[in-house]
């Protein structure tokens, strides 16, 4: 199986509860077609750099996962169907990619520039 991440980003005139549930639904379609999620990340609510449907703002949220190449067809499709969503992008990660967010998630980025605020320090 192949690893993807998924970037999705979702209309700001939804609550976030209900933003939760979009979620929540593609979640359930990756694992319905055998997919494993990796991680997850909730950006929030963040501005664009350009208006996209006269809208400034959005929800963004990341999703990595592992699946077979034939259910990124599927996913693609519904993020098509689903008004709320205004943008996504789902690529597939190469092994220096993998390697890369593995280390960003086990904070080995954040380590290094604190071990330097620390030496500033004394």
């Amino acid at each position: 199986m192949q690893q993807y991440e998924s970037v999705i980003i979702l209309t700001p005139l939804l609550s976030e509860d209900v933003a939760k549930e979009v979620i929540a639904k593609f979640k359930n379609i990756l694992n319905e077609g055998g997919a494993e999620i990796v991680a997850e990340d909730d950006w929030g609510l963040k501005k664009l750099a350009y208006p996209i449907q006269k809208k400034t703002t959005g929800f963004y949220h990341l999703t990595e996962f592992k699946a077979p190449g034939e259910l990124i067809q599927k996913l693609e499709l519904e993020y098509k169907r689903d008004e709320r969503i205004m943008r996504f992008l789902t690529i597939a990660l190469d092994k220096h990619a993998v390697a890369y967010n593995k280390k960003k998630r086990s904070g080995a980025f954040n380590k290094k520039a604190e071990t330097k605020t620390e030496e500033v320090a004394n």
